[in-house]
């Protein structure tokens, strides 16, 4: 059992109860991002799955709940490198019964633990730090800072240590602020196709501040920029499509 005394924490309900989170109080905190990226992956039976960065578990615990008894078909890895965070991760895949599903390692994805095959996994999924180092001022908490802002890896390096961990033909899925998608595809560019770029529009009428982007290694189909899912209506509460991911754990469609 994963160890979390003395760790201030609170649990909380995601996908409508179909999951409960345990997150620290202060810092790092699971957003409606992880949650739309964790939608978004459509893995076929017997894929293996990498969660780049995997903070407190968020992905794969969302993933592994959407999919239900389907989950037991796939290996699903996530590497993380901050103690008291893969002490999270591993206690929520308990608290959740995917112990036996998911595994997480305490570790830096610039050099990844052996059972991390580079060039073997189906699917890497990542939120990476939102935050370019210098340009803006970094939270009080150092566990969020680390996990916000670019300070250990730049976006670029993270990118390409993500991309190295694919199998040929394998799909990048990550988030990020919408106003880095320029650095996203600068990287991409020659090493990967059949894009897709899908904006997360907080409210109707708004710039979108996310952006979930998938890639395929190695691909060489075009570049997609599709509409987007619009998250709170005009009065604040979620609209009929966010509802349906965020409360009733169903599958986002970013290619269709």
């Amino acid at each position: 059992m994963s160890d979390l005394s003395g760790i201030d924490y609170t649990t909380d309900d995601f996908l409508g109860g179909i999951i409960k989170l345990h997150q620290p109080r202060q810092g790092y905190r699971v957003a409606n991002d992880t949650v739309f990226l964790a939608a978004s992956l459509t893995p076929k039976k017997g894929e293996r799955i990498l969660d780049m960065g995997a903070g407190t578990g968020g992905i794969l615990t969302c993933l592994a709940g959407r999919l239900g008894e389907r989950v037991n078909t796939l290996t699903l890895h996530g590497i993380e490198l901050q103690p008291h965070h893969v002490a999270f991760a591993r206690a929520n895949a308990e608290l959740n019964g995917f112990a036996d599903q998911i595994t997480y390692f305490e570790g830096d994805i610039a050099t990844p633990p052996e059972l991390c095959v580079p060039g073997s996994y189906h699917h890497v999924v990542t939120n990476p730090p939102y935050l370019e180092n210098g340009m803006a001022t970094p939270s009080p908490y150092d566990s969020k800072a680390l996990a916000h802002m670019d300070s250990h890896i730049p976006l670029e390096d993270w990118i390409g240590l993500c991309l190295r961990m694919l199998r040929p033909r394998g799909y990048l899925s990550l988030v990020q602020r919408a106003d880095r998608l320029d650095d996203i595809l600068a990287v991409l560019h020659g090493r990967c196709g059949s894009i897709t770029v899908f904006p997360i529009w907080t409210v109707p009428g708004r710039d979108a501040r996310r952006v979930l982007v998938r890639a395929r290694k190695d691909g060489r189909g075009a570049t997609a920029l599709k509409a987007g899912i619009v998250v709170h209506k005009s009065d604040g509460t979620y609209t009929a499509a966010a509802e349906a991911v965020l409360r009733h754990g169903e599958g986002l469609d970013i290619t269709g």
